[in-house]
């Protein structure tokens, strides 16, 4: 099994929430400092924000190797639009034992969403 982060619309009550069906609800979380989300239209891309001073909150899925391939479609892995990497969690979640996925692409002009994608 796999210790995924989720922070947009996978989330509980998301749009593409449907794609954990069959999956663990680990917990809710959030993340360390150094993250931030912006608004990509319907959904929200994280990125690593070294200076960055809020977390962001979402939850912890624990998701099995098929899910985690769907995912990773559905995420554009592939395509180089996100790419699912360790996130620092703050609480009790090993270091490097949560993977996330982080937007890759340029967020100039974007809107911050905040600490918080709501659902």
């Amino acid at each position: 099994m796999n210790l995924v982060f989720f922070y947009g619309t996978l989330k509980r009550g998301g749009s593409n929430h449907h794609y954990l069906a069959g999956q663990e609800f680990v917990a809710p979380a959030r993340t360390a400092p150094g993250y931030r989300l912006f608004r990509l239209g319907d959904y929200p891309g994280m990125v690593a924000s070294p200076g960055a001073q809020a977390a962001i909150t979402g939850e912890v899925w624990s998701v099995d190797d098929a899910c985690l391939a769907e995912l990773d479609r559905l995420e554009g892995t592939a395509e180089g639009l996100y790419q699912r990497v360790p996130v620092a969690l703050a609480g009790s979640f090993p270091d490097g034992g949560v993977e996330g996925y982080l937007y890759l692409r340029d967020v100039s002009g974007l809107a911050d969403c905040g600490p918080t994608w709501e659902v």
